[in-house]
């Protein structure tokens, strides 16, 4: 048995994605356990920021944390606000200018439809394997997350910035021309932004994922509810355990959970 709290887990791409559950003192292989029967039960709470045992409020946090931590300002989700180039503090600055003052990539990706997002170059394959992207393309390289804020908002006019998450799981993605998609991306890139675009850039990186079934009708587990499930693992996709019963576990959403773990 395995017992810590739980992060999102590690990915590596291969072949196809590896995936590992760092667990306190356990480094989970996950993807290894396909196929077999694995039961996960909740026993607390444990803030990504504080360590305090008071419930999860948001992304791991407690509440205080959630409102006061440097690592949930409202620029991480929106990098339009961010302020960090112009030595504006959101919450602390020295953290700030640390993350956002760095290269970041306004991409297309293609889970349940092709979608515009935005990551830190440095988190390259991972911010795309972490949304169950099938397939994914880098348009602008930027200096800093500002400019790929401003990027991404002008690309929504035409692309959407949500994942369906339901679809994703399903893999019902559709095909998708990249040159012809790559090129409206690159239409919409405000003039000033252009001095940016990736040059003859029209191959996506494919990524498989290890799943032997898909969920027919996905249902999700809520641990704090049921505090126990027990289930055949037959994938994993995103950062979603998927069940031989439909059940899928969102690690990332559950982040902050103290969870014991059987295989």
């Amino acid at each position: 048995m395995f017992s810590g709290v739980l992060r999102k887990m590690n990915t590596d791409l291969g072949t196809s994605v590896a995936y590992y559950l760092n667990l306190n003192n356990d480094f989970v292989a996950m993807h290894q356990f396909i196929d077999q029967s694995i039961k996960i039960e909740m026993t607390g709470y444990e803030c990504l920021n504080c360590s305090s045992s008071e419930p999860t409020f948001a992304q791991g946090f407690c509440k205080k944390c959630f409102f006061e931590s440097p690592n949930a300002g409202d620029w991480i989700i929106r990098p339009e606000l961010s302020k960090a180039h112009l030595e504006i503090q959101d919450r602390d600055l020295a953290y700030e200018k640390k993350v956002q003052l760095q290269p970041h990539i306004v991409y297309l990706s293609l889970s349940s439809h092709i979608k515009v997002g935005v990551t830190r170059k440095t988190q390259l394959p991972t911010r795309w394997i972490d949304q169950g992207a099938h397939e994914a393309l880098a348009i602008l390289e930027v200096p800093n997350r500002y400019l790929a804020g401003v990027g991404e908002v002008a690309l929504k006019a035409c692309f959407s910035d949500k994942t369906n998450w339901r679809k994703m799981l399903q893999k019902e993605a559709e095909p998708v021309d990249w040159v012809s998609e790559t090129n409206k991306a690159i239409d919409h890139t405000p003039n000033d932004l252009k001095q940016y675009i990736i040059q003859n850039n029209v191959k996506p990186l494919v990524i498989t994922f290890p799943v032997n079934r898909y969920p027919e009708k996905v249902k999700s587990l809520n641990l704090k509810k049921e505090t126990s499930y027990t289930g055949v693992l037959k994938g994993i996709k995103g950062q979603y355990l998927i069940f031989e019963d439909d059940t899928v576990f969102n690690v990332r959403s559950n982040e902050g959970l103290v969870v014991n773990l059987e295989v």
